[in-house]
């Protein structure tokens, strides 16, 4: 199983935990919504703070494996550059 599937699953328990929490609770109904407000506010904040970092972790990667394309591309430059003066000294 996947860990952005697992930290969905989380999330997901939690907020489902958290409603049924505060709408059980004895209190009057404009507390309890601005609990609901307030709660719902922490999990959109807390999604984005994943969602963050998950973006940041693919651009690193993304760097990483240009990075490593470009490396690659500049050792194989010479072997191109002496295969192609073999080719025309081949046909001249």
């Amino acid at each position: 199983m996947s860990s952005g599937k697992v930290v969905l699953g989380v999330l997901a328990g939690l907020a489902t935990g958290a409603f049924l929490g505060i709408l059980l609770a004895p209190e009057k109904g404009s507390k309890t919504r601005n609990n609901i407000t307030k709660k719902g506010e922490d999990y959109v904040d807390a999604i984005k703070e994943k969602f963050n970092d998950f973006v940041e972790g693919i651009s690193e990667k993304f760097e990483e494996i240009k990075d490593e394309v470009s490396d690659f591309a500049e050792k194989g430059k010479p072997k191109l550059e002496e295969a192609e003066k073999v080719v025309k000294s081949a046909k001249g």
